[in-house]
């Protein structure tokens, strides 16, 4: 499956439309990723913590996206936008929404 954030794929033709997929993961943090993170937030510095969680989540979306996308027979998805949120009454819920156009592609 081609992933890509551009309309279209250099060598390639679009042969059929399905559609748009999409992909979403609500993942939450747990207590000592929190923790961890609030120290690091107060003397500053990355938290890995939380990047290992977004790049978890980033790669979940993307993976239903492209499982949603060959459901409908397409061999790619052109178009792709993620989006991030954080959802929760504390802000401790991350979502990652991938979207794009399901396609089937042939060489030119």
């Amino acid at each position: 499956m081609i992933i890509t954030t551009t309309p279209s794929i250099e060598g390639h033709a679009v042969d059929t439309y399905y559609g748009v997929v999409f992909g979403e993961v609500v993942a939450g943090v747990n207590f000592m990723r929190d923790f961890a993170a609030s120290i690091r937030n107060f003397i500053g510095g990355r938290s890995a913590a939380y990047e290992e969680e977004l790049m978890g989540a980033r790669h979940e979306a993307l993976q239903e996206m492209s499982d949603r996308a060959a459901q409908l027979g397409a061999n790619a998805v052109i178009g792709v936008d993620i989006d991030y949120e954080v959802l929760g009454a504390e802000n401790n819920m991350l979502m990652v929404t991938a979207s794009g156009t399901a396609v089937k592609i042939s060489r030119k």
